[in-house]
């Protein structure tokens, strides 16, 4: 087989989405790819921006802390939400190109509120959380799940499936 050059905007065209009506099968259409762009805006600025304002509006939904002063730890996931809200709005330009980012913000979200979900009832000082942030990240996560593909290129992805086609 000889050696052959490809440049990278043919690569990008050979490995974008097959168009699909709906979400069966798992492939992005246009129109799909649409929304999960607007959902990754939306979600990055709201963990730049959102975040801090909504624990100074709602403190008992948003906040771990009492007091007028930031502690640490408020600092600490501040700062990692901005900066992966930052990176969300960089992947809105091209989602398919960054899944395992999308991916990570999903599961993340899932496994921080469920982390305080268990606090807030363990703690009914906090028991304001299960109407606040707790629903929110589980509400973000679901969204960006339903509009993220899990298989944009529609080739197979387990062993069977390959196996299978091979044949």
């Amino acid at each position: 087989m000889p050696f052959t050059q490809t440049n990278a905007s043919q690569e990008t065209v050979d490995r974008a989405p097959q168009q699909h009506e709906g979400r069966r099968g798992n492939i992005a259409g246009p129109a799909h790819i649409k929304y999960l762009r607007i959902a990754l805006q939306l979600v990055g600025v709201t963990f730049i921006f959102g975040v801090y304002t909504l624990t100074l509006l709602w403190p008992s939904g948003w906040s771990w802390h009492t007091g007028h002063h930031i502690p640490h730890y408020l600092q600490m996931i501040l700062g990692i939400y901005a900066t992966l809200g930052i990176f969300l709005l960089l992947a809105s330009r091209n989602p398919l190109a960054h899944l395992s980012l999308i991916w990570f913000t999903v599961w993340s979200s899932v496994v921080h509120a469920g982390v305080m979900a268990a606090q807030a009832i363990a703690n009914p000082e906090q028991i304001g959380h299960l109407w606040g942030d707790v629903p929110v990240l589980f509400l973000l996560a679901a969204i960006l799940a339903f509009l993220t593909p899990r298989n944009p290129s529609g080739e197979a992805t387990d062993f069977h499936s390959q196996h299978l086609a091979g044949s």
